[in-house]
């Protein structure tokens, strides 16, 4: 990602010893325990319809470098997540020495997945030496990276959440008009009462209609996609630029979540429903009050306008298609023999929207980090607070 002053790097195999992350911008002084990463690393794994895996992992991070006495040095920060599936998997993905005759190489690739585009690209013919890294696994880092970021810039205000709007075909029908946007409380509450739903649904008295439809699916040896939604509040305006292309905060947004594995379509306010209207009905009419300063009466736009953030909430819509891997396998070819069959199996969920929705909350939280530290610049936290304070009393003054 073309991240400016926050960089990160994530390593590791879906069923290697572990995912290692490491991070890069956060400035010193910010107070950080591994309870504030494993907090989301919980989360993720939560679900109805997760397969087999998360019966199995139950992530913890170690954090291994960055950090002293519970307070960031500055430093690159490291983390570390162990694999627990790795003693099953030891033989079958060792480092060093030859494969041993238990490993049968996966040569049958599946539709959707990167099997055969990452085998052609690497020149592989066990496609397992790419799926084990383009697996979904890897968000697992990604969410502790989106933590320590969510920590950051709640020492601001800012709070980051999500809940889905469907799975499949089913919806959230109040979720339609999205006149919500402008509220933060609304956003707020369906977050909250989305985390007590297996589906994180924001109606959780609904979870059995949508846990039947999944076990429909899984019946007939079928995934399912879905949507979900991200906000950001307390967002100040001035974050992101119209000044080039990449500086965009909206680019940068939608860029994040298409990086997100599964992820074909993505929106921010309106969306796609804001080509459909007259301009009157789409842009937000500007409103001040002196003790208020200047205000939107709504929040089509999802809170950027010309590449900046406006003060509004930010609010994003992610699509995510189908798992690849169904029980009944569609037609694929064996990359050796070039014969018709099958696609290749492995184990799988039959959902993972709900556990996109905390990947694609890691993901913003990563951009804005790295547009509020562009913004306001600084090496300890206190420097930036100082910066962020002079910044407010200029938008009051202004």
């Amino acid at each position: 990602m073309a991240l400016r002053f926050i960089r990160f790097l994530t390593a590791g195999e879906s069923h290697g010893k572990g995912l290692t992350a490491i991070l890069e911008g956060i400035p010193a002084n910010l107070p950080l325990s591994e309870e504030d990463v494993n907090r989301d690393l919980r989360r993720r794994q939560r679900g109805y319809g997760r397969g087999g895996r998360m019966q199995i992992e139950k992530d913890k991070v170690e954090i291994l470098s960055g950090v002293r006495f519970g307070k960031t040095l500055g430093s690159p920060i490291a983390l570390f997540i162990k694999n627990r599936d790795w003693e099953n998997w030891k033989e079958k993905m060792a480092i060093h020495g030859e494969p041993p005759t238990s490993v049968v190489p996966f040569t049958r690739p599946r539709p959707g997945h990167a099997d055969l585009s990452g085998g052609l690209k690497y020149n592989q013919r066990d496609l397992r030496n790419i799926l084990e890294r383009s697996s979904a696994r890897e968000t697992a880092a990604r969410v502790a990276i989106g933590a320590v970021c969510k920590k950051f810039l709640s020492e601001f205000g800012i709070e980051i959440g999500s809940f889905v709007v469907s799975i499949g075909n089913k919806e959230i029908e109040e979720l339609k008009d999205k006149e919500y946007f402008t509220e933060p409380k609304k956003l707020l509450e369906f977050h909250e009462k989305a985390e007590n739903s297996e589906l994180r649904i924001p109606i959780p008295e609904r979870d059995e209609e949508f846990k039947n439809l999944i076990d429909e699916a899984k019946e007939k040896g079928e995934s399912l996609g879905g949507i979900f939604e991200v906000f950001a509040l307390n967002v100040p305006p001035g974050l992101g630029s119209h000044i080039q292309w990449d500086r965009r905060i909206d680019g940068r947004i939608a860029q994040a979540m298409m990086s997100i594995q599964a992820i074909k379509g993505v929106e921010i306010g309106l969306g796609f429903e804001a080509s459909k209207r007259f301009g009157s009905q789409v842009h937000d009419e500007i409103g001040w009050e002196k003790n208020k300063g200047f205000y939107r009466y709504s929040n089509n736009l999802g809170g950027t306008e010309g590449g900046i953030t406006n003060g509004m909430p930010v609010v994003v819509r992610v699509a995510m298609k189908p798992i690849p891997t169904l029980k009944n396998p569609l037609r694929s070819v064996d990359i050796n023999t070039k014969e018709e069959l099958s696609a290749g199996k492995e184990r799988t969920d039959v959902v993972a929207v709900p556990a996109a929705s905390v990947v694609g909350e890691a993901m913003l939280a990563i951009v804005l980090a790295d547009a509020f530290l562009e913004k306001f610049g600084g090496d300890f936290m206190e420097e930036i607070k100082e910066r962020f304070e002079i910044y407010l009393k200029h938008l009051k003054d202004f």
